[in-house]
């Protein structure tokens, strides 16, 4: 278990990533302002669950592949950028939601916004490195099971996200919900459209740096 000095350290420095614009951000903001607040929980919790994924192959040393055969980085990389292109598709084609949407009306499925938050972040090889670069600065062998320590700091970067994130979905999603059913009713698909576009585009052409 790491000491309270070591973990008040890695959540100062968990707290300023979190504060800064970044992909997940956009992500969920985005998802809240199109499909409300329920969609953006949903994709911050595959998100999520997608640290806990690359924090377990991290300790395991899985993530090391990426480092040690570049052709494996990026296999995944276009798989992700591909998959986001799809989510943006999708998202271009979507109706735009309704203002008071008739009882019975399905929502858009958590499941299915979880699930596109989870392979969204496992796709993304960047976090695998991100993890693989900072997590092990703040581990002490000395101080117990390595992967234990790795999980414990998966969870307090993931609370601290949480709580970030929380804020920006639910003002995301009150914004969202004063522009459906207007003239401007389909500007958040739209953005959301862009928002994976552009993420997509990102993750093929960055490259590994």
């Amino acid at each position: 278990m790491p000491d309270l000095s070591t973990l008040a350290l890695f959540a100062a420095a968990c707290l300023a990533l979190a504060i800064t614009p970044g992909p997940d951000m956009l992500l969920v903001a985005s998802r809240s302002l199109s499909q409300g607040r329920a969609a953006g929980f949903a994709t911050l919790a595959g998100i999520q669950a997608g640290i806990y994924g690359h924090a377990l192959a991290a300790a395991l040393g899985l993530s090391q592949l990426f480092v040690l055969v570049p052709l494996a980085y990026d296999a995944v990389r276009y798989a992700g950028a591909a998959y986001l292109l799809w989510l943006a598709w999708k998202a271009f084609r979507a109706p735009a939601p309704a203002a008071s949407p008739p009882p019975g009306l399905r929502r858009a499925p958590v499941g299915a916004m979880f699930r596109q938050g989870l392979l969204t972040n496992l796709l993304n090889p960047k976090v695998a490195l991100f993890v693989l670069a900072l997590f092990p600065q703040f581990l002490r062998p000395e101080a117990g099971s390595v992967l234990a320590q790795t999980m414990v700091l998966a969870t307090v970067l993931n609370v601290i996200g949480a709580t970030v994130n929380g804020g920006v979905i639910l003002a995301a999603g009150r914004i969202g919900r004063t522009l459906s059913g207007g003239r401007l009713g389909r500007a958040p698909q739209f953005l959301l459209g862009a928002v994976f576009a552009g993420l997509a585009a990102r993750l093929a052409l960055e490259g590994q740096r």
